[in-house]
């Protein structure tokens, strides 16, 4: 009997799935447990196993293509299976999606201002950014693409940024002259970097000629050129979650600032010591941060509609900036760890995270979350809690700045924090006396083998 196929539910909380690529093609053997295919999901690419066993019969959907949840994307069966009746029921659901589709969605296939599909990029002028080398995906060669559109799906984009590929020098093979991760592999295994020719001033077919611009010397004023771009996954997940975030749960902020001088010096002596651990500051805030939850329980904790959950464990969240948005990997029981632990394990996590290997369990579920904009210069902000946590802690940076000290004044490194806390789970003056901990710990960081 044939085996259906369809988008699993690879992570707690993925609503659809991108195909990255099929691990087999259609009439190749497959056993039972064995990798299908990958799959692009809201936080990470993952491997999908086969249910059953057989020959890859049909494949429903084209490496590039997205599907919900439960959606049949392949057959498996024996080779002279009857499977027309399951192609019958894919392809009359595919037409009944397809007649479902807003009519505006046609007017995108018009040359001016056709929609891009790649990671987020605020420069107009994509085609002189990528001739500069700074690794912005791109659209094929010109005469390629007769619509003047680039499609790209958004881990071949990933790719190519970070591999310095110009993808108007690649010829896309997914759906619709789709530019997908196998057409980027194949430019990687050949080492070829794509740059287009300097100096090339043939306006790219998905901008509209601007007056006033390198490709026009009128000074006709008119609207600027944009491009529209399809949301990841991960954005989307994103969107999604902010809006039960901002709105429904009772955000409150508490700020503080720390003097750093002793933290800073210790970090320097740790690392003169065992170079090799390589702390930051940042893995000295979790540890802190750690310390202090253990001393307020009351925060560490999160709001389970009719309940509140209280911790035994700091399973603190380390926010981490990757292509297509922010992933917060956690590190488990921080309090039970030591510097040089929680040190390896934040460079572990957030190289997997940048790379999309983290597992599901390794980024779902913290009881606190800690984002750090400090190495960005960013001296104070707020941060959005992650539901169901009662807070996260925002970490500005560290400079140097006039204070007074035995009413002398003199120079100390400070740094700011502000706490965003769930009013439902946390009271104010809960929130300052876990503050008034972090600060004395980071402060006087010996309290932390006391």
């Amino acid at each position: 009997m044939a085996t259906q196929v369809i988008m699993p539910k690879l992570s707690p909380t993925m609503e659809e799935g991108q195909l990255s690529r099929w691990l087999k093609k259609e009439g190749d053997k497959v056993s039972m447990g064995e990798p299908l295919a990958e799959i692009d999901t809201d936080k990470a690419t993952m491997e999908m196993q086969a249910l059953g066993s057989g020959v890859l019969r049909k494949i429903l959907i084209r490496e590039g293509e997205s599907a919900p949840l439960g959606q049949l994307i392949a057959i498996i069966g024996e080779p002279d299976e009857d499977i027309s009746g399951l192609t019958s029921q894919a392809t009359a659901a595919q037409e009944a999606k397809s007649s479902t589709a807003p009519a505006e969605a046609k007017e995108s296939d018009a040359p001016e201002a056709a929609p891009v599909s790649a990671p987020a990029a605020t420069d107009n002028a994509v085609d002189q950014g990528a001739a500069a080398g700074n690794g912005r995906p791109e659209s094929r060669p010109i005469e390629s693409a007769p619509s003047g559109r680039l499609i790209v799906s958004p881990l071949a984009a990933r790719m190519a940024a970070e591999s310095g590929i110009d993808l108007r020098s690649v010829s896309g093979s997914g759906p619709g002259g789709r530019i997908i991760k196998r057409d980027v592999e194949e430019l990687i295994g050949h080492g070829k970097s794509a740059t287009p020719e300097s100096g090339s001033q043939t306006p790219p077919r998905h901008l509209r000629v601007v007056p006033g611009s390198p490709f026009q010397k009128s000074a006709t004023a008119q609207a600027s050129a944009y491009r529209d771009e399809p949301m990841s996954e991960m954005r989307r997940t994103i969107a999604r979650r902010l809006v039960t975030s901002l709105g429904p749960v009772p955000h409150f902020f508490l700020t503080i600032e720390i003097e750093m001088d002793r933290a800073a010096e210790m970090r320097k002596a740790i690392n003169e010591l065992e170079p090799e651990l390589k702390i930051s500051l940042n893995d000295v805030v979790i540890k802190v941060a750690a310390a202090a939850l253990m001393q307020h329980p009351q925060v560490n904790a999160s709001f389970q509609d009719k309940v509140v959950r209280y911790y035994e464990h700091a399973d603190i969240g380390v926010a981490v900036a990757i292509e297509d948005g922010l992933i917060t990997p956690i590190v488990r029981a921080s309090d039970q760890k030591s510097l040089g632990e929680i040190a390896t394990e934040v460079r572990d996590l957030a190289e997997r995270a940048r790379n999309r290997k983290l597992r599901p369990e390794e980024f779902m579920g913290a009881s606190f979350s800690i984002s750090n904009l400090g190495m960005f210069g960013i001296e104070e902000f707020t941060a959005i809690i992650n539901p169901p946590e009662g807070a996260i802690l925002a970490v500005g940076a560290m400079s140097p700045k006039p204070v007074v000290r035995n009413n002398e004044i003199v120079v100390r490194q400070m740094m700011r924090a502000t706490m965003s806390c769930d009013h439902r789970v946390i009271d104010g003056a809960t929130g300052a006396k876990f503050l008034q901990t972090f600060k004395k710990i980071l402060e006087n960081p010996l309290f932390l083998i006391v």
